[in-house]
């Protein structure tokens, strides 16, 4: 009975001390948060002797948090994907450089629209009932978009990481490829196909020509640079694609929270982004790179029945066909049917700010002076 009460009280000293470790942990990361992610020595925690330090670094367009509480040999280690929390109350940015905004259809707008006229003119293309609804205000628009946040541009140029084949890649669990955050971040090359695999975490996959990610392939939390990029008719996972050329969302994909589709075209040549029906999107989707010149050069074309949870910047012009639950920042919109097509023209659609998650923290952008900062997700 004396070795049994003695290996309980163990036992049960050992889950108090995991559970402070993990009550330590939490509260450095809220230290992160509220020091507006700057490194800064923590204390030692003299009642339970605890220590613990964070350190922060990007990945792709987000950052990261890694934090350690530790006793003894007991460590407690967390990652988590955090950013800054700001409130985007524009549903509608559209440049001001070319014809007025125009609808048809059911059209809903909800927050505020920076357009080239701030009356929105009626057109008849399909013979629906014309209702337009707008819950915020009209102003006149500047001739040219936001500047985007420089970090759009960096990720192309400046993500340092290991470069590895993926045959001397660890499998912890046998058949998943994993890289800790902690770690550095390993680069991949890829062939040109992406097929019955599971990559999860710390992984930059490139190509030199295009990368196809086929519905069979697991990525979690991984980011894909090349040319351009293909995601397969069914696919579901959690990405930071960016491209040269253009990225295509075939039918029903979903790309989870935080995602981002990126292209940046500083040619003269045409970068589209296709995203066909049904897909689903929560994050970002960013179409920039080239001067005004070459607006028609940039394109995104979204089609029906499709859901995007978060913000869309198109340094071009801009179909929408799908509602979308953040703010749309463009140059143009245009309408295409089977008969013609139409300028600055938005049909049967709801851009609604007001139905951004409250758990949402945005791809930033644009360069914020808001300084509070929030968790998008843990990773670790």
């Amino acid at each position: 009975m004396l070795y049994f009460s003695n290996l309980y009280n163990q036992l049960n000293l050992y889950y108090n001390l995991q559970e402070e470790l993990y009550i330590q942990n939490q509260s450095v990361l809220n230290f992160a948060l509220g020091n507006k992610m700057v490194i800064s020595e923590i204390e030692k925690d003299e009642k339970s002797g605890i220590e613990s330090s964070y350190i922060t670094k990007s990945y792709g367009l987000l950052s990261l948090v890694l934090s350690k509480s530790f006793i003894g040999n007991d460590t407690v280690a967390a990652v988590h994907f955090t950013g800054a929390k700001t409130i985007d109350k524009n549903a509608v940015y559209l440049s001001n450089f070319s014809k007025s905004l125009i609808y048809s259809g059911r059209v809903k707008l909800v927050g505020d629209n920076f357009l080239p006229n701030t009356f929105i003119e009626t057109s008849y293309i399909n013979n629906a009932v014309n209702n337009l609804i707008i819950e915020g205000k009209n102003t006149l628009s500047e001739p040219k978009l936001p500047e985007l946040n420089p970090a759009f541009k960096k990720v192309f140029s400046s993500l340092k990481a290991q470069k590895t084949k993926l045959s001397e890649v660890e499998k912890p669990l046998d058949s998943i490829y994993f890289n800790s955050f902690f770690n550095d971040t390993k680069e991949i090359e890829i062939k040109s196909t992406l097929s019955n695999i599971i990559i999860k975490g710390n992984f930059l996959l490139t190509s030199q020509d295009s990368i196809r990610v086929r519905k069979g392939a697991v990525l979690e939390d991984v980011i894909l640079i090349a040319p351009k990029i293909t995601f397969e008719e069914g696919f579901e996972g959690t990405v930071q694609a960016f491209a040269f050329k253009g990225i295509e969302l075939e039918d029903k994909v979903t790309l989870n929270y935080p995602s981002v589709i990126c292209v940046l075209n500083e040619s003269t040549q045409e970068a589209k982004i296709k995203i066909k029906k049904e897909s689903f999107i929560n994050g970002a989707i960013v179409l920039a790179g080239n001067s005004d010149t070459y607006i028609n050069k940039n394109s995104i074309e979204i089609d029906e029945k499709s859901v995007i949870y978060g913000d869309i910047y198109c340094s071009g012009k801009l179909m929408l066909k799908s509602n979308v639950y953040g703010s749309v920042y463009t140059n143009r919109f245009f309408f295409k049917t089977m008969a013609s097509s139409y300028d600055n023209l938005i049909s049967e659609i709801e851009i609604n700010t007001a139905k951004r998650p409250n758990y949402y923290v945005s791809i930033p952008l644009f360069n914020s002076q808001n300084t509070v900062y929030g968790i998008i997700k843990k990773v670790l």
